[in-house]
């Protein structure tokens, strides 16, 4: 008897649930002491008793009735599995998964006894799903799509509108919380990378600066290297200076206005003006990471990190103003490595800025006034000069190709100002083991040791964009002033391109001039 029906109809009977082919989502109930199962061509499974008449080759298996249950009965050999298990005969109990034939369908046994509710839970119908993952012999991937599949199925069908619409709500919330999180997770992750971008790169920059500033070993070298590298520079630059009475003339007349920058800056909060430091133990030591840089962080009261710096500028006009590089000026913006701390978050502050003039024992304040936005140039102001000091002219055009020029400045910085200084004063410093920044170039000016260097080249090269000579120099040397022979300048030292032969770049004068005007300083 084929006999599909709701399952809330009876009560203490037998059934088989389809869970999957044609009949898959109906019920067959079992009634009788002996049913036989048929399968159509289209695998539409059938259950009936067997009338005398009936052949019997169609029928791939049998249920015998047993007490209150049933056994089944294989008619075919290897055509039904029991829970993934082939049999001959078995002894159905509530829950089994039949399966019919090679390929299916699946169906579950359910014996519903005295008492027991037909309708299905939520738990029984995430049990058939995953019964039917585990004895199913189709591939995985269409058993999983076919379970996912059933389940929602079911869940759609077979339980209230009101447990719908929270399951519905409720993969709604999850998938919004999902979101949510996932974003909040990007975002945090973000801030930690960069966070951690910034902090390494500005320790790596703070590493880089240690590596260069002074120590009692350099002074040590200096003095054993004396009478080698960095005097024989120096002699052989003097010995440039020599060279004609005109280029004397000039370099003594100019000296009095190029200027000794030395400057460091730092990083601050935005929002509480809290400086990024040094993380420090219990002794007040620094701590230095594995890599070997130094540990920073807003928090603390460490000392300030700072990187230090470098540079020449010279005076022009009878106002304290001075000429430099841009990247002198704002040095930050030329460490590509510390570009990261940049942000919303971290800004740039300098925390000291000071200038040495030849001849003076004392520093000045430099206050920042503009830079320009087209040219390597800035402009600064002495802040506590009270005395008037002859500035630079400048030039009204820029020079010819062949034409001879003069560069001053301070290449290397505090090295090449100790280089001058002579075997003496370097014993000195290395007795009193003190090579800080700032207390090196304030010793160097009260003995009066502050005097830029100069080198003679020849323009190579003249356009409006950039002058192109072959003047020895180097780093510390940018923003020095580029002059011809009359002592009028052509050019603000810029650049060094050792690839080139030691060639060097420098900003047209006529840049210089149009700043100066910017300010109303012309």
């Amino acid at each position: 008897m084929d006999d599909e029906r709701d399952t809330e109809m009876l009560v203490g009977a037998a059934a088989l649930e389809h869970q999957t082919g044609r009949s898959r989502g109906t019920v067959t109930w079992l009634s009788g002491s002996t049913l036989y199962v048929s399968l159509s061509s289209n695998r539409l499974i059938r259950v009936s008793n067997l009338r005398p008449d009936e052949p019997r080759d169609d029928f791939i298996a049998c249920f015998h009735r047993v007490e209150d249950s049933y056994e089944i009965e294989d008619l075919k050999g290897q055509a039904i599995w029991v829970n993934g298990v082939t049999i001959t005969t078995q002894r159905l109990v509530h829950g089994d998964m039949i399966e019919f034939g090679e390929t299916g369908p699946l169906s579950r046994f359910r014996h519903y006894r005295e008492g027991q509710p037909l309708h299905k839970t939520v738990g029984e119908m995430l049990s058939d799903s995953l019964t039917y993952l585990r004895v199913s012999r189709q591939p995985i991937i269409k058993r999983v799509f076919r379970a996912v599949y059933g389940i929602l199925r079911r869940l759609m069908r077979e339980t209230t509108g009101l447990f719908r619409v929270g399951i519905i709500l409720s993969i709604a919330a999850l998938a919004a919380l999902a979101y949510q999180q996932n974003r909040v997770s990007v975002l945090l992750q973000q801030q930690i990378e960069t966070s951690a971008t910034r902090l390494d790169s500005f320790a790596g920059a703070l590493t880089r600066a240690r590596n260069e500033a002074l120590t009692p070993k350099d002074l040590k070298v200096l003095r054993q290297e004396f009478g080698q590298r960095l005097i024989s520079n120096a002699e052989r630059l003097a010995a440039l200076e020599q060279r004609s009475k005109a280029n004397a003339r000039v370099i003594t007349e100019s000296a009095p206005s190029v200027l000794f920058l030395q400057g460091a800056y730092g990083f601050r909060e935005r929002s509480s003006g809290r400086m990024l430091r040094h993380i420090v133990d219990e002794d007040r030591r620094l701590l230095i990471s594995p890599t070997g840089q130094p540990l920073l962080s807003l928090e603390g009261d460490g000392p300030v990190a700072e990187r230090q710096f470098t540079g020449t500028g010279f005076i022009v006009g009878d106002g304290g103003a001075l000429v430099t590089n841009r990247h002198v000026a704002l040095p930050w913006e030329n460490d590509a490595n510390i570009e990261a701390l940049k942000s919303q978050a971290i800004e740039p502050i300098m925390i000291k800025f000071i200038a040495y003039m030849p001849g003076k024992a004392t520093s000045s304040i430099v206050e920042f006034v503009r830079a320009s936005a087209v040219a390597d140039l800035a402009v600064l102001r002495l802040k506590d000069v009270a005395e008037v000091i002859r500035g630079l002219k400048l030039a009204d055009a820029p020079p010819a190709l062949g034409d001879e020029v003069i560069v001053m400045g301070y290449p290397t910085g505090l090295r090449s100002i100790l280089a001058q200084s002579g075997d003496a004063f370097v014993e000195e410093l290395q007795k009193a083991g003190d090579t800080e920044f700032w207390s090196v170039g304030a010793r160097l000016a009260e003995k009066g040791f502050v005097a830029p260097l100069s080198s003679r080249g020849i323009v190579g090269q003249a356009t409006r964009e950039t002058i192109i000579y072959d003047a020895e120099t180097t780093g510390g040397g940018s923003g020095g002033p580029v002059l011809n022979i009359n002592g009028l300048v052509v050019a603000v030292n810029a650049a060094t391109l050792p690839e080139y032969g030691g060639s060097n770049l420098g900003v047209p004068i006529a840049k210089v001039r149009a700043l100066l005007e910017e300010v109303g300083l012309r």
